[in-house]
């Protein structure tokens, strides 16, 4: 049996599948589309249960007709849910997009605040949305802990929690604080591209030497190779 690995082993073999992957994806970014961190936080928000190519395609519409959180405040409901409806449970999403909104022109003056203990006061967002506006908006490094991530950091063997919180933080641990952000693109779009849920094409993987979990998916390069997706959530 190999010897159990080190902590200082894990370090090591984490930060090298980070950089392999910042080589495969040297474009790795946010999906979603915004021009500020109010647009940022909107489609994030929106971007539950539904697609990235989604919120992109009905933000344009979205914002012309509502810029800032007071014009979003004010908005009548019917005409948002109209706007939203595509993405699916529009009603829910309409509800939580006026609440966010009288939120921040009531206790941030229409600003969207720069810090996690702020943000996550906010209705609807959590840490993981937070997060995705602090690294992309405010330059703010932060952990993105969605489905992919958790998903990928547990077949690495970074961590054996299923916690987002407690994920967040055992991973940050392995990593400087300066790379959580791009950490965070890395591993969603080799989650959204190759190393997928049901069926991972692990013959096609960049980072299958280091991975315990390879052979979960086709180890065949020809077989993996028809798995890969080359664009994220189309």
């Amino acid at each position: 049996m190999p010897a159990p690995e080190t902590r200082t082993g894990l370090v090591r073999r984490a930060r090298k599948i980070d950089r392999v992957l910042a080589q495969t994806y040297p474009e790795a970014r946010c999906e979603l589309d915004f021009d500020d961190p109010f647009q940022l936080l909107v489609v994030t928000v929106l971007s539950a249960q539904t697609t990235d190519k989604r919120v992109n395609a009905v933000r344009p519409t979205l914002f012309a007709a509502y810029p800032d959180p007071a014009a979003m405040a004010a908005a009548e409901r019917g005409h948002l849910e109209q706007i939203v409806g595509p993405l699916g449970f529009f009603r829910a999403k309409t509800e939580a997009l006026l609440k966010l909104s009288q939120a921040l022109v009531e206790r941030y003056d229409g600003q969207v605040p720069p810090r996690l203990a702020d943000l996550v006061t906010l209705p609807g967002v959590g840490r993981k949305t937070a997060n995705v506006v602090l690294g992309n908006a405010f330059d703010v490094p932060g952990i993105t802990v969605d489905t992919h991530f958790g998903r990928l950091v547990r077949r690495f063997g970074w961590t054996d929690e299923t916690d987002p919180v407690k994920v967040e933080h055992a991973v940050g641990e392995l990593f400087p604080k300066r790379d959580w952000t791009m950490l965070s693109h890395h591993l969603i779009w080799h989650g959204r591209r190759i190393c997928h849920a049901r069926k991972p094409a692990c013959g096609a993987c960049p980072v299958a030497r280091w991975c315990p979990a390879y052979g979960e998916g086709p180890t065949d390069p020809d077989e993996a190779a028809k798995l890969v997706k080359t664009e994220g959530r189309a």
